[in-house]
């Protein structure tokens, strides 16, 4: 059984949401009211995924997300919050959030974004069962999609689970063009406003990466997408 840390401080929707899929998903819930609770939780047990509300007395859940990626940086993280700024949501995938969840939502559609990060998780432990290519070259860089590891003449950049999922579609489409729709699609699962801002944050951040290498470049296609260009 999958075992979820859930930390919500709204005891009523906190309840709710714990036997909703405990009942309905089958997953072992942990239930926090704050943000230390949550991570004295974390420290004491393995998590397959976490769901944090931002907004939280004693700790925020944006600072919880940091401090467990210090402390795990393979766990999917959920952000659930009332707030729906962009700022907000490239917050979220900047502290290497999964996803981002606006409140009020339907707890069915939490259900159906806890499984696809799962299945991801899934697919990732197990690329001998005909998944997607995982290694790449990048002109002098090495890219391990499993790992969600950069490695540039010995010195090597942790990715975050969406820097990862782009860079391999990228490295799939080298030379050509990934176009905007797909990407989002693919990783998103919505071709939305706010989700192709969080895009373009990710995108800026995976150039810094690669940019130690003179033939390694990220390209925006005006109207169409972006090409990762190696020479």
């Amino acid at each position: 059984m999958k075992r979820i840390l859930l930390v919500e401080d709204d005891p009523n929707l906190g309840l709710l949401l714990q036997d909703y899929l405990q009942l309905k998903g089958k997953f072992d819930v942990v239930l926090c009211v704050d943000g230390d609770e949550g991570l004295r939780a974390f420290t004491k047990q393995d998590f397959d995924l976490c769901i944090l509300d931002v907004m939280m007395p004693k700790k925020d859940g944006f600072t919880l997300g940091k401090e467990i990626r210090k402390i795990n940086q393979d766990v999917p993280i959920i952000f659930a919050t009332a707030k729906a700024m962009m700022e907000d949501k490239a917050s979220a995938y900047d502290l290497g959030g999964d996803d981002y969840i606006t409140k009020p939502f339907r707890i069915e559609e939490l259900l159906l974004r806890i499984n696809a990060l799962l299945k991801r998780v899934a697919v990732k432990e197990t690329p001998e069962s005909g998944a997607a290519q995982t290694l790449f070259q990048i002109g002098d860089y090495s890219f391990d999609y499993t790992t969600q590891l950069i490695d540039y003449k010995g010195q090597q950049q942790k990715l975050s689970t969406k820097e990862a999922e782009l860079l391999q579609l990228l490295c799939l489409k080298k030379n050509a063009v990934l176009t905007r729709e797909e990407a989002l699609l693919s990783i998103w699962h919505d071709d939305n406003y706010f989700n192709g801002r969080s895009m373009d944050v990710f995108l800026s951040k995976l150039r810094k990466y690669l940019r130690e290498d003179p033939k390694v470049e990220i390209l925006n296609v005006h109207g169409k997408g972006y090409k990762l260009l190696v020479n």
